[in-house]
């Protein structure tokens, strides 16, 4: 009899979950990877639109509007900084009000008008940069419509990245054994996609860019976005959708209060005197959380007065919050210091699609016999190449050789995870500065040529680096925004791995500003009007001391931090990626 009941409740997914009309899924039908597959198609192409307006923007700024580079560096990351904040905003509407899926057709039709005005901006004669053929500076009414386009454009984006990651790990049940194997390799190769996007537009769509047109190029990302639209659309059957709660605040604030209210109470003599939902409640409820022992003065919020048991949805659970909702906000409150650890290193990555690039457009394009010109934003595929192979090592030798090693479940765990690509990033930056001072000896030794006579693929190695070390610190940051936060949470968890990008990018203009500034009073700034007057090279060794320092400070954050301890229905579960799970049978 037990069996069978196993057997049925295999049948259906008892994680909170619906299809699209309402139902409890049934497993074969729904979700996996045949849903996810229809998610990394639209993701695909956004990345696809993005990238190809990212990796040619600081080209576009310099050399068809005419911004000076270092004003060009600051508008690529206030649009950078721009779009990846405003996933905090997509993230709190889709896990609140809209739901992931509502959310996403929203942002989709936000996007395609912004390729639509951006294609605009370069067919329809009015709107060009130029009346002729060249001109050494845009038209007003070209750069206010290129750059209207580009941030609605940013904004959609902001709709689109939390969203899909999260929608697509939702349809991976984590109660489910198989599932839940698969899910520890969906972040991997959703990340292999996204690469893949980079790849094609860093290379096809910047090609074309460079030898066809600006608008046969958006032309191209258009139409592959509107077809992925289409697509996901069609896949509603195969998805299994999560109900927005309403402002997943709301409960953090209860326990505040609660606790705050509460506050001289005695603390309990033990967990039974706790409140918590009844293990029926589950499924209506989401998960429950095993509690834990540190900030002990927020567990007064779950103190039961009186012997009283008022409901979480009484105005007057306002004085009493279930264990899972304090151990809630004990994640929230934990997770911070981890992601501020997180930012100064990622200033150091954003600087892939400015510096990096531009330096290229200093170096000898040309290949072969043919002179076959490679365009400068294309060497950004060679990230995505390091990306893909390293996810490939890291999926099918490392984490197996670790497992066998260790005897854990996860091999790595997500924090040394992210470590390690910090530390690579040190030496992407060493290697960086290093070539660009080999750039500057050839122009000091030879002002008319330049570093002309420099290949273009001496920058191979810190790309190669970048996309390594992003296979390390980036995908583990998603899976742990993703799987640290509360369940309610998700789409605003992936947000914040976006946010801290979005904060990077802000303060990378802010330190270039200050920079310009404090070097600007000796005389001679490291940013100048072009990269042969700058000192590019002495940034970079200011960004690998900066990231040096950061790594130290995340090992001591890292080494203190907690994971988040599911409460099964029969299981405690440890979501702590950091080994096999802990398993322990419940009275």
């Amino acid at each position: 009899m037990e069996m069978e009941q196993t057997t049925e409740d295999n049948k259906w997914v008892l994680d909170s979950s619906v299809d699209r009309k309402g139902r409890i899924p049934l497993r074969a039908k729904t979700g996996s990877w045949k849903a996810a597959l229809c998610i990394i198609v639209i993701e695909f192409s956004e990345w696809l639109s993005n990238f190809a307006i990212a990796t040619s923007l600081i080209i576009y700024l310099t050399k068809v509007i005419g911004q000076d580079v270092k004003t060009a560096a600051k508008n690529v990351n206030y649009w950078s900084g721009v779009m990846t904040t405003m996933s905090l905003v997509g993230a709190f509407l889709a896990d609140s009000y809209l739901g992931r899926f509502w959310t996403v057709m929203a942002a989709s039709a936000l996007y395609l008008l912004g390729l639509l005005l951006l294609t605009m901006s370069s067919v329809v004669p009015a709107l060009k940069p130029c009346a002729g053929d060249t001109c050494s500076e845009a038209r007003k009414i070209h750069t206010t419509f290129f750059f209207l386009a580009i941030y609605l454009i940013a904004i959609a984006s902001g709709g689109h990245k939390p969203t899909l990651e999260s929608f697509g790990a939702d349809q991976f049940d984590d109660d489910h054994p198989e599932e839940r194997k698969k899910k520890m390799s969906f972040f991997n190769w959703w990340n292999s996609a996204l690469c893949a996007a980079i790849f094609f537009s860093a290379t096809v769509i910047v090609y074309v860019q460079d030898h066809v047109s600006w608008a046969a190029a958006d032309v191209v990302i258009m139409s592959v976005m509107g077809f992925s639209v289409v697509l996901f659309w069609a896949g509603r059957p195969l998805y299994r959708f999560r109900k927005p709660a309403g402002s997943p605040f709301t409960p953090l604030a209860r326990v505040l209060v609660a606790a705050f209210v509460k506050r001289k109470l005695p603390y309990p003599s033990g967990v039974d005197r706790l409140y918590e939902v009844s293990k029926g409640d589950t499924v209506a409820r989401g998960r429950l959380l095993v509690h834990t022992d540190r900030l002990k003065f927020l567990d007064k919020a779950a103190i039961i007065e009186n012997g009283q048991q008022s409901p979480p949805d009484d105005p007057k659970s306002w004085r009493l919050a279930t264990v899972t909702q304090v151990e809630e906000l004990k994640l929230v409150l934990n997770l911070i210091p981890v992601w501020l650890t997180t930012v100064p290193f990622a200033i150091s990555i954003v600087q892939a699609t400015t510096f990096f690039i531009k330096q290229g457009t200093m170096l000898d394009h040309t290949l072969g016999q043919h002179n076959f010109s490679i365009p400068p934003a294309s060497m950004y595929g060679l990230a995505s190449v390091g990306m893909i192979a390293m996810i490939a090592i890291y999926d099918y030798a490392l984490e197996p050789l670790v497992q066998k090693i260790t005897g854990r479940e996860r091999g790595i765990t997500v924090l040394r995870r992210i470590g390690i690509g910090m530390a690579i990033c040190i030496l992407t930056m060493s290697v960086a500065a290093t070539v660009e001072r080999r750039r500057l000896n050839l122009v000091r030794q030879d002002p008319a040529r330049g570093s002309a006579s420099m290949s273009i693929f001496w920058l191979a190695p810190q790309f190669l680096l970048v996309g390594i070390g992003d296979t390390f610190a980036f995908i583990g940051l998603q899976e742990f925004c993703y799987g640290q936060v509360p369940d309610s949470m998700r789409s605003l968890g992936i947000a914040l791995y976006f946010g801290m990008l979005g904060a990077a990018c802000f303060l990378s203009s802010l330190l270039i500003t200050a920079i310009d500034h404090v070097t600007g009073i000796g005389g001679k700034s490291w940013f100048g009007k072009d990269l042969n007057s700058s000192r590019i090279d002495c940034f970079y060794w200011l960004l690998a001391g900066m990231t040096a320092l950061d790594v130290c400070v995340f090992v001591l954050v890292a080494s203190r931090y907690t994971y988040k301890n599911v409460r099964r229905s029969t299981n405690v579960v440890t979501d702590s990626y950091e080994g096999k799970d802990c398993v322990e049978t419940l009275a």
